[in-house]
Formats: C-alpha cells, structure tokens, sequence
C-alpha cells in the first residue's frame, strides 16, 4: 500500500509541471502566479487548523474611505487578499501594526485582539476566507 501511495505521489508530483497547461484546452497557457507562502500570521503564530469538522467560509468585504472595524478577534484562521485599498491593522494589545495594498495577502492574527482602518484614498475592498469548525462564527467583538 505504502508502494502504491509513493508511487501516485510521484506521479502527481512528475505531472504538476505541466498542470496549468492540462487545465486549459486552448492554445493560450494558463499562468498561476503564487501570491503568498507562509506557516505564520501577521503577529508570528503558527498557523494551525481547527481540529474537528472545518468549513470553510469565503465572504467579501468592502471598507469605507477612513473607517475602522471594531477591536475583534478571530479563534480561527483567516486570510483576505486585497483587491483594492489600503488597509492598516494593529493588534491592540502590543501596537504593532501592519500595513497592506492592492494586490497583498494577508493571514491575520489568530486569538489577539486587533482592529483595521481603511488609511487609503479609495474603498477597501477584501476577498476574505475563514477556515471554522462547523457552524461556528470566526469573530468576536470585545466587550
């Protein structure tokens, strides 16, 4: 069994070469190009999965000119990709702050309160994806 799983692993592996040009039936070639790689958040955690039953949840966010989200938290992982904007968000506990553009990756903080403030000249505008256990919420406001 161990065999047959290293083998189709390999294969897959020989394969992933030519992938983008196996998912295109035209003649145009399919260009991936990678926007982020990490194994930590913004403030240096691991990044670590819930545990049981993970749903994930994709929403979009659209963030006025000078607003700013209430202190939160989120108990799981979340990611947003900028789309448009400039977004700063600081963990309000240690003041550290992080600032993102059009076209930036974000995996913010999990479990630390923090807050964001749109400090560009146009709306911000996030595609955010948040891996939960099922049926749970992944914000909390603080109190």
């Amino acid at each position: 069994m161990r065999k047959i799983l290293v083998s189709a692993l390999l294969t897959a592996a020989a394969l992933y070469a030519n992938c983008a040009l196996a998912l295109d039936s035209s003649s145009t070639p399919v260009v991936v190009t990678p926007l982020a790689s990490r194994t930590t958040t913004a403030s240096g955690q691991p990044i670590t999965l819930p545990q049981k039953n993970v749903q994930v949840l994709v929403s979009t966010y659209d963030i006025a000119v000078g607003a700013t989200l209430p202190v939160h938290r989120h108990p799981f992982p979340r990611y947003a990709y900028v789309e448009a904007g400039t977004l700063k968000v600081t963990n309000v506990d240690t003041g550290n702050s992080n600032t993102y553009k059009t076209g930036d990756f974000i995996i913010e903080m999990i479990g630390q309160w923090h807050q964001a403030t749109n400090i560009g000249d146009g709306p911000v505008k996030l595609l955010v994806i948040d891996q939960v256990e099922e049926g749970a919420k992944n914000t909390e406001l603080r109190q």
